[in-house]
């Protein structure tokens, strides 16, 4: 197995066996994260082709200052941003400047399948997704993702929680679907 090391020097060069190599290790996760941001399986694919061709035309300029997985990573997300950006200046997000957020509940995640939790995810409203995305997943702050979207902190916070909202009412009615087909196979 080639170090990532070997696969940068070799898609640095440009051959084609080093970047099919790259990118047969890092695309199933590097989808999953295409995914999270975008509303279905092209866009994600999309932004995935989008990203890879950046890795592959960057990756001379890779410094080793983070793993090769990281910076990868990194530009999938910039890249998807990137994509959504025109959709959420075209869908109203309210600047909010007195926030009023739910208080904080947990919410379980164990008893769903990891394609469900994508399409919910995914059905969010773009700017709820987003920002869900940003802070529940990739963690940045509400201050970050205000200054990646241009959007101010308060509307950060209030797109989070209506993230959170909407995504805790799916579960709900996701989990009586679940209770009930369990009740007709018994």
């Amino acid at each position: 197995m080639l170090r990532d090391e070997d696969l940068i020097k070799g898609c640095a060069k440009g051959e084609r066996a080093f970047q099919k190599a790259l990118y047969e290790r890092y695309c199933r996760k590097m989808m999953v994260i295409c995914q999270r941001y975008s509303k279905s399986s092209q866009e994600a694919e999309d932004a995935l082709q989008e990203g890879f061709v950046k890795v592959f035309s960057n990756i001379s300029k890779f410094r080793a200052e983070s793993q090769l997985s990281t910076w990868i990573t990194r530009i999938m997300i910039n890249t998807a941003l990137n994509k959504q950006r025109q959709k959420l200046y075209m869908m109203p997000i309210v600047d909010v400047h007195e926030n009023h957020l739910v208080q904080e509940e947990e919410i379980s995640f164990a008893h769903f399948h990891h394609n469900d939790l994508l399409e919910l995810v995914q059905s969010l409203p773009d700017g709820c997704r987003v920002v869900f995305n940003l802070f529940a997943i990739e963690g940045y702050s509400h201050k970050e993702i205000g200054e990646m979207l241009s959007i101010s902190v308060g509307t950060s916070k209030s797109q989070y929680n209506r993230a959170r909202v909407l995504l805790k009412a799916k579960l709900e009615v996701l989990e009586k679907i679940n209770q009930e087909y369990e009740q007709v196979i018994v």
